[in-house]
């Protein structure tokens, strides 16, 4: 576990850098909340899958690059995890042009609401499926999850994430920040359809499931 500690760690050295370098400040409550909750939520997901689940956290925090992957997956994690620094980046520059004071104190609160709502959200898919891995791939004996939030949606994850994308700027204090939740929301959506394909080829019983839970990230819209 002392390794997936140590990433966790990093990540942290590295969101600290992507939003204080650009606040040009330390006093930077938003940013502090964010890192925060983004760091313990991180150790509570490692310590709680290190008992529950050992092999979805190897899977979790493993190379984003691995067998089974299809190239375009891997040119999508690289050109995502790009865009996601750097607009963890603009966020910060953008909410320190307004002094930090550019979102009301309660959308801010709202924002952690719904970062917390996230984290309950991922650890309710990760206790349903434990071949939930972060790259698209059919792993050797999965099978298709058709129980709690998968029978309301056939991607939680990603409606997780819709939520995340939604709740960082408001923490931030970034109104622009909206602008990049729009790009996130759109390259999700490409993954979401084009990783579909891959599951209806190679998953027995996906195809079917998808007749009976029809919607992909929210009930009744998509």
């Amino acid at each position: 576990m002392l390794i997936y500690l140590l990433k966790t760690a990093a990540w942290t050295v590295l969101l600290m850098l992507l939003i204080f370098a650009p606040a040009g400040t330390l006093a930077y409550p938003g940013g502090w909340a964010l890192l925060i909750v983004f760091t313990l939520g991180s150790v509570a997901a490692i310590a709680w899958l290190a008992r529950a689940n050992p092999a979805l956290l190897a899977e979790r925090m493993g190379s984003p690059v691995q067998k089974g992957q299809p190239l375009w997956d891997r040119i999508w994690l690289g050109g995502f995890a790009v865009f996601f620094c750097a607009w963890v980046a603009f966020m910060a520059w953008d909410a320190a042009q307004g002094e930090f004071r550019a979102m009301p104190v309660w959308l801010q609160a709202a924002g952690l609401a719904g970062m917390f709502a996230y984290g309950f959200g991922v650890w309710r898919t990760f206790g349903e499926n434990t071949f939930a891995a972060p790259v698209v791939k059919v792993q050797d004996g999965q099978s298709v999850i058709d129980t709690g939030p998968y029978a309301r949606v056939r991607h939680p994850m990603y409606a997780c994430a819709l939520l995340l994308s939604l709740s960082m700027p408001l923490v931030l204090g970034s109104w622009r920040g909206f602008a990049g939740t729009a790009v996130l929301v759109a390259i999700l959506a490409w993954r979401t359809l084009r990783e579909e394909r891959v599951l209806r080829r190679d998953l027995p019983g996906y195809a079917a499931y998808a007749e009976r839970v029809r919607f992909r990230w929210i009930p009744n819209l998509w």
